[in-house]
């Protein structure tokens, strides 16, 4: 029987029970935000707060797909279960993920113990920044364990999202102008692990001394050195090594208490989007007509100042 249009308590009892379909559905309200996106996600949180989420991120063409591709051949080997998300721009045309990367891990998409997922921008209030944590949190209800969260590229919100995860893993490819694309990227700020992919290419040792050396200059702030990791993803090599350097870390942060004190910061901030979306959505429909756009234009114009103008646009909220 479909469930396209089932409702959302008896999608997610369905995804509870093994129904990929009915997590597939799920998830695709959470991409369209709105009510039903928050029954999913009133159902998901009190479930939620188990599995583990890693993230994937570095310069485009570094071979992070094929790589979370072989870290996901690997976990299987060890008997885990994951779930991918596949964090992608959003297609101009149809507002979709794009599929790249999920054809990338095709040799895994038979296998019931992989849930693979490309997610898009879409209408979600919030975008991304906000989509994805709730998709993270649904998974983690059902029961997955270890969640991988690959960024397609190296833009703000793709850094915030593979910022926010327990683990983040930074690819780079031998050769400093990675690097240093990394590095401006702010993507140096937020690696627990480093990883430099395509590591049968020269420069390798160049590239590691280069990142060793800024890991020296920078203020990292607790007392977790990111290791550096070589793989060859096409071939799996390093990729056991990447594993265990991801394990050693968790058993840091969880040691030190860097994991619930960044999770804790992780919802405090995700609560706070929350609340400026809602205010945003909600001084939207109240400001009347078409003064929003008015207000807008004035600002633009030099003919009224940010603070002036928010402050009508607000107003409602505060009569």
């Amino acid at each position: 029987m479909s469930r396209r249009h089932a409702p959302v308590p008896e999608l997610f009892d369905a995804a509870l029970s093994g129904d990929r379909a009915a997590v597939a559905r799920l998830l695709s309200i959470i991409e369209r935000g709105g009510e039903p996106a928050r029954e999913v996600g009133r159902l998901s949180h009190p479930r939620s707060g188990h599995g583990y989420t890693i993230g994937l991120t570095g310069a485009p063409g570094a071979g992070k797909s094929t790589l979370t591709s072989a870290t996901i051949a690997h976990l299987r080997s060890l008997e885990l279960e994951v779930a991918v998300l596949a964090i992608d721009p959003s297609s101009p045309f149809t507002g979709g993920a794009i599929l790249g990367d999920r054809v990338r891990m095709q040799d895994h998409a038979t296998d019931p113990g992989v849930f693979i997922r490309s997610m898009a921008t879409r209408g979600h209030l919030g975008g991304l920044s906000l989509a994805t944590p709730e998709a993270v949190r649904l998974l983690d209800a059902l029961g997955r364990r270890w969640i991988l969260v690959e960024t397609v590229g190296v833009g703000q919100v793709e850094v915030e999202i593979a910022g926010k995860a327990d683990t983040t893993v930074v690819v780079v490819n031998p050769g400093w102008g990675d690097s240093v694309q990394a590095n401006k990227a702010g993507l140096m700020e937020i690696a627990d692990v480093f990883v430099i992919n395509k590591a049968d290419r020269a420069g390798v040792d160049q590239t590691r001394r280069d990142l060793e050396q800024m890991l020296d200059l920078s203020e990292l702030g607790h007392d977790w050195r990111p290791p550096i990791v070589a793989t060859v993803a096409n071939t799996g090599e390093g990729v056991s090594d990447l594993w265990d350097a991801v394990l050693r870390h968790r058993a840091h942060a969880e040691a030190s208490g860097q994991l619930t004190r960044r999770r804790t910061h992780r919802l405090r901030e995700e609560l706070r989007e929350i609340v400026v979306q809602r205010l945003y959505e909600k001084a939207r429909d109240l400001t009347t007509g078409d003064r929003w756009d008015e207000l807008t234009d004035e600002v633009l114009h030099h003919r009224v100042d940010p603070w002036t103008a928010a402050d009508e646009m607000l107003a409602p909220i505060d009569a």
